[in-house]
């Protein structure tokens, strides 16, 4: 059970304005459930945004591949062979952004499960490792949502340092826990099937020449 304390801390007082001269999502001092559920609203939106460009890759990937497919038929290796890097391209980038939205959905799962001190640290640790391993993974990928996604990253935390202060857990370090590696590795898993679901393919003749 929470101390009277922390419960105070945690949902803020119902006379207390947390919207008085505040600037940003995790300026100021929002009770730490206030903080967790915009993180919340945060997370959606970048999923949702996320998934609407793997959207955008895929249509681009498919006017792709109908060109390799079309170059091979008409014999020239040389068009084939560049639509076919092309390909590569985006579907290496895909890759990285199905990864990246399916570890968020983990994020997000796990943000619903914090309900109490020992759940917020426990739980929010490996959260943050997952969102800077994401957030570096992005740079060169979606740069706007990498800076959000330190942002994010930045605010939770806090969050974690302030729960943690009340539970006395006073070793929290930044660097990637297990369980956060754990989360990664089985996105990047999910991610490697879902790109054979989306994408078909490249005629083997093509794959031949780019090697």
């Amino acid at each position: 059970m929470l101390g009277k304390n922390f419960q105070k801390y945690w949902a803020g007082s119902e006379e207390k304005d947390i919207w008085g001269g505040v600037k940003g999502v995790f300026r100021g001092r929002q009770p730490l459930k206030y903080r967790l559920v915009q993180a919340h609203y945060q997370l959606r939106s970048m999923i949702s945004r996320l998934d609407a460009y793997i959207g955008r890759m895929q249509e681009r990937d498919k006017i792709l591949f109908e060109r390799v497919v079309e170059a091979q038929m008409t014999k020239d290796t040389a068009r084939a062979a560049m639509y076919a890097n092309e390909v590569a391209e985006i579907r290496k980038i895909s890759k990285q952004l199905l990864m990246t939205q399916i570890a968020l959905e983990q994020v997000e799962l796990r943000l619903e499960t914090v309900s109490e001190i020992g759940d917020v640290f426990v739980n929010l640790v490996p959260v943050v490792g997952v969102i800077n391993e994401l957030r570096g993974a992005l740079k060169g990928v979606m740069p706007e949502l990498s800076v959000e996604l330190g942002a994010l990253g930045e605010g939770l935390q806090e969050v974690v340092v302030e729960a943690g202060d009340f539970a006395g857990a006073y070793s929290y370090s930044s660097a990637p826990t297990a369980e956060a590696r754990k989360i990664l590795e089985e996105a990047s898993a999910i991610a490697e099937q879902k790109m054979k679901e989306k994408f078909p393919d490249l005629p083997a003749a093509t794959l031949t020449q780019k090697a």
